[in-house]
């Protein structure tokens, strides 16, 4: 089996370690005999989106997004929509979660025009969401608690078109306001989880694997990997978050 993982705009959105969600998902394929390979594509570049698996695009502040605007706007928003609706597997962080909106509007009142993939869109606020957070993933059989790191004063609002990626247990997650967090559609995720998150919650990690292989190949196992120090970690993060909020 191969992999080809796209990493958009490795150049601007690359905040908090983000790049360490590609480093897990490589990892983890190799480690089970999955040939993967991981394309940057920077601000300028060309890329035959056909020819990925999996997409991944990071965060960024909102100077970084707005020097995307004209080239999103102009022809690889069509590229990234196009392989939404094909069904291929994406992971979209803070900024780069935005982008698939339908909008942000900055807190100073600038009106950003996003590529519209997504049903939602983002409203800048003064005050900052910023910590550890998690939330509860109920797509896995019994449902999964998701740790990661928030910093961001956009509030993003979902429309009916998309679904939560989760309920928020401890943190802001969309909004500060309605319980949600991230985003779900056809086979994307999007989030506000830094950290990176992936390193910290390996299922979600091998879910996005799965999702990938299954569509080009139509099935895909994964063999299990030694998660000790991985598990260890969530747990940890599990339990003081969880102790913060009783």
């Amino acid at each position: 089996m191969e992999l080809k993982i796209c990493h958009i705009y490795p150049d601007l959105l690359n905040l908090y370690g983000d790049r360490g969600n590609i480093a897990v998902l490589a990892q983890r394929c190799r480690a089970r005999g999955i040939d993967v390979s991981v394309h940057p594509l920077p601000l300028g570049e060309r890329g035959d989106f056909s020819a990925y698996d999996l997409f991944f695009i990071g965060g960024g502040q909102d100077a970084d997004q707005a020097l995307l605007l004209d080239e999103i706007q102009q022809w690889r928003g069509g590229e990234i929509r196009a392989a939404i609706e094909d069904g291929k597997a994406l992971l979209a962080i803070c900024g780069g979660y935005q982008l698939l909106g339908h909008s942000y509007r900055t807190w100073d009142g600038k009106e950003m025009d996003c590529i519209g993939a997504l049903d939602f869109y983002s409203v800048g606020d003064k005050t900052r969401m910023i910590g550890d957070y998690m939330f509860q993933w109920d797509e896995p059989s019994g449902g999964v608690k998701v740790v990661g790191f928030e910093n961001h004063s956009a509030k993003t609002f979902l429309g009916s078109g998309v679904r939560p990626f989760g309920n928020v247990l401890a943190g802001y997650g969309n909004n500060g306001e309605d319980g949600t967090e991230g985003v779900r559609y056809h086979n994307v995720f999007g989030t506000y989880s830094h950290g990176p998150l992936l390193p910290k919650n390996p299922i979600l990690a091998d879910w996005l694997i799965r999702l990938a292989l299954e569509r080009k190949y139509g099935s895909a196992e994964l063999a299990p990997l030694n998660d000790v120090l991985e598990e260890r970690a969530h747990r940890y993060m599990v339990e003081r978050l969880t102790k913060r909020e009783a």
